[in-house]
């Protein structure tokens, strides 16, 4: 009989990657069943999971009594927690709520495993030195609270997403017809990328091929380090344009900012600067979860060839 895996945040990159990874793979779509959770079962995005024949419930992370129902019958459950971003400064106690919410509703409903999506505890990477990265933060707390539990769990730590550079990390014009990538770090400050779209589900894949080999074990999940620099070169290749990095003064790239995410990105990207994303030997732990991803993971180059970057 097949096992019933509950995905959350399915019509989003993470979720979605893990759904459609599932579906294609003969072995895994043969031994799960899937049922995604969505907040509005309504919405576009929903409505072309379903017609995939997947199974979509509505459930909130904010709202308990939604948990339980949506996790009955369930062996093993793709979960993570959503940033708020109407109360930034608040962004990591919501998060610990969600995360504990869900992690007390699976063992309620006596879920034989979770699989969570994690990032580092920056605070105590550091030392203390950063504290405002709270999208971090929270999802670590998280994470040991799972531990703590009486659940069989396996986890999930995405790098920096290859998607943001169509976005919020998109080369901006210098006005002199070339383009720069800025940052107050040095250009030798590596940076784990992942397709997140694309490859998430490789790595969750591997997880639901053989839970008992990953129990307890986090996937620091990245196709590699790229530094600053080397970035900007591989985005001056691809777009044919001249895309440079800059090294800006830390007031200088302040004032760049979104006031209410200013504090947070400074030290998000200095923490990576002094740490490493992933803290200590960050650079095997990412060469691990790349030879244990069940699939080849996609380069930044093949990123870029797929998802052209349009500068004008």
């Amino acid at each position: 009989m097949s096992k019933l895996l509950v995905i959350f945040g399915a019509t989003g990159q993470q979720g979605g990657s893990v759904l459609d990874y599932v579906l294609n793979d003969a072995e895994l779509s043969s031994k799960y069943v899937i049922r995604a959770i969505t907040r509005d079962v309504n919405s576009d995005s929903a409505k072309k999971i379903s017609s995939k024949g997947v199974e979509v419930v509505s459930a909130d992370p904010n709202d308990d009594s939604t948990l339980r129902p949506a996790l009955r019958g369930a062996n093993t459950v793709f979960a993570m927690t959503f940033p708020s971003f109407a109360d930034v400064s608040n962004t990591e106690n919501i998060e610990v709520r969600q995360g504990k919410a869900i992690t007390d509703a699976a063992v309620a409903e006596r879920v034989d495993y979770l699989i969570f999506s994690t990032l580092p505890h920056v605070s105590k990477l550091s030392g203390g030195k950063y504290t405002k990265v709270q999208g971090f933060d929270g999802k670590a707390i998280v994470e040991q609270y799972i531990r703590q539990q009486q659940i069989k769990s396996a986890f999930f730590a995405p790098g920096s997403f290859m998607q943001n550079f169509n976005g919020i990390m998109k080369p901006r014009p210098v006005g002199d017809g070339t383009y720069s990538i800025s940052r107050h770090c040095r250009s030798d400050t590596p940076l784990p990328l992942i397709d997140t779209a694309g490859d998430t589900g490789k790595w969750i894949g591997s997880i639901l091929a053989d839970p008992e080999k990953y129990e307890g074990k986090t996937f620091c999940a990245a196709t590699k380090l790229y530094t600053l620099g080397e970035q900007a070169a591989i985005l001056s290749k691809a777009t044919g344009r001249t895309v440079v990095y800059k090294q800006l003064p830390p007031d200088v790239y302040r004032s760049m900012l979104p006031p209410v995410y200013g504090d947070i990105l400074m030290e998000m990207m200095a923490y990576q600067e002094d740490f490493g994303y992933y803290g200590a030997d960050q650079a095997e732990k990412i060469a691990w979860a790349a030879e244990n991803a069940r699939g080849k993971l996609t380069t930044f180059e093949e990123y870029l060839e797929k998802n052209p970057v349009h500068l004008d």
